[in-house]
């Protein structure tokens, strides 16, 4: 299976600052994920043309199912976090990790079933754009282990939790995740994926976190030119095994 997480900023280039859904678009549809995660999505915002980009991107690209959450309400319209897939979403739910007196900030969640064979795994996705502080940070992941969409869940579960994280430092990982038994799928240290900003990468900010009777493939940043021009964040590609012992 094969997951991308991607800040869109809206559609809107980090460089040129021009509103192009087409290279999102684009940059989509050459990655061919089963699931998006998708963070920083419009509807009905001027700024964007008043788009339903989640919707947009599901018909133009053939994803028969999404969950949308708005997390910020603006005059006209709001943002949030997309999930999209090609395997059914069984169930989602948007978890709330908004931090006192900061900018509502939330995770996505879905239930989804992929059927390999005769078999059929659920995997849990959790699609997650965190604060800019590094207290914030740790306090959202922290509050979402303890939620009720995760705790219950035992290491028989296949977790994946992906999505902007803002870690500049690259602490969350080993002081939040690791205890709670998951692995860094994106890379850590020198070989942490550079996704921000596109146009010339410094910063690991895009991550992807695992647990559970999964195995990572592979994880890379998209090289394609038009993804440097189409956001300010690079999107990343996991490629993974669902039935690994």
């Amino acid at each position: 299976m094969r997951l991308l997480t991607w800040n869109i900023h809206k559609g809107i280039g980090g460089i040129d600052r021009a509103y192009r859904i087409e290279r999102t678009l684009e940059v989509l549809a050459h990655h061919n994920a089963d699931v998006l995660l998708l963070q920083e999505v419009d509807q009905g915002v001027p700024r964007s043309r008043r788009h339903d980009q989640a919707a947009l991107i599901a018909e133009r690209l053939g994803y028969k199912h999404v969950a949308f959450a708005a997390n910020v309400s603006l005059r006209e319209g709001r943002y949030g976090n997309a999930l999209l897939s090609r395997r059914d979403i069984l169930h989602w739910e948007n978890v709330d990790l908004s931090f006192p007196m900061k900018k509502k900030r939330a995770a996505l969640h879905a239930v989804i079933e992929a059927r390999l064979g005769r078999h059929r795994h659920r995997l849990h996705v959790w699609n997650l754009h965190l604060g800019l502080s590094g207290l914030e940070r740790a306090w959202q992941l922290r509050k979402l282990l303890g939620s009720d969409s995760l705790r219950h869940l035992d290491a028989r579960s296949r977790l994946v939790v992906g999505g902007d994280t803002n870690d500049w430092a690259g602490t969350l990982w080993p002081r939040v995740m690791r205890p709670a038994g998951f692995e860094l799928a994106s890379g850590r240290g020198r070989a942490a994926l550079r996704s921000f900003p596109a146009a010339a990468p410094s910063g690991a900010l895009d991550k992807f976190f695992l647990r559970g009777p999964l195995r990572r493939r592979r994880c890379h940043r998209s090289r394609l030119a038009v993804a440097r021009k189409a956001s300010d964040h690079l999107p990343l590609i996991l490629d993974l095994d669902l039935d690994a012992p």
